[in-house]
């Protein structure tokens, strides 16, 4: 019974040795027209100046859109400026429109914070919005919603609800 087991085990072992190991092809290749390590874009349209970077650009032409990650915004107009980041995004070609998704911050010069899974910007209309939850908070103000919608041309910020709100006191 013994020697009928060591066969069996020695058989198993010789029999696996002997199989073709299998390897792995790669990452999947993608469909992009072209692709750009460390992007960079500047445009200056109307008195503001934005910048973005991104780690990785994939350009599809038949789209009209570039994928992104690992992207960085900078706004800049006279007396203000916005940073932006998140992990993955699309700028689209014709439009210049841009959606940032997953950990999206965005912070400006006078203190304001914005946090949410997904932020866009439509350049034509000037709005920057979100139909996702989003945190708002500046000093000792926190703001949450269920979407934000912002206006830029007629000045205007919707937070839109349930909306919660805490104000706490900061200094005297």
């Amino acid at each position: 019974m013994v020697v009928v087991f060591v066969l069996l085990v020695a058989g198993t072992l010789i029999a696996k040795s002997r199989t073709p190991a299998v390897e792995s092809t790669g990452p999947v290749t993608s469909s992009a027209d072209l692709r750009i390590k460390e992007a960079q874009i500047e445009e200056e349209t109307g008195g503001v100046r934005w910048r973005l970077k991104a780690e990785q650009a994939l350009i599809f032409d038949a789209e009209g859109r570039t994928a992104l990650r690992k992207i960085s915004v900078d706004v800049f107009e006279r007396d203000r400026s916005w940073s932006i980041v998140g992990e993955e995004g699309d700028l689209f070609q014709a439009t210049r429109n841009l959606e940032i998704r997953n950990n999206v911050v965005l912070t400006s010069s006078d203190g304001l914070r914005l946090e949410t899974s997904v932020l866009r910007w439509q350049g034509a209309e000037k709005r920057l919005w979100t139909d996702a939850p989003v945190r708002l908070s500046r000093g000792g103000a926190v703001a949450d919603g269920t979407a934000l919608d912002v206006r830029m041309g007629d000045e205007s910020t919707t937070l839109a609800g349930p909306v919660h709100t805490i104000f706490t006191q900061t200094g005297k």
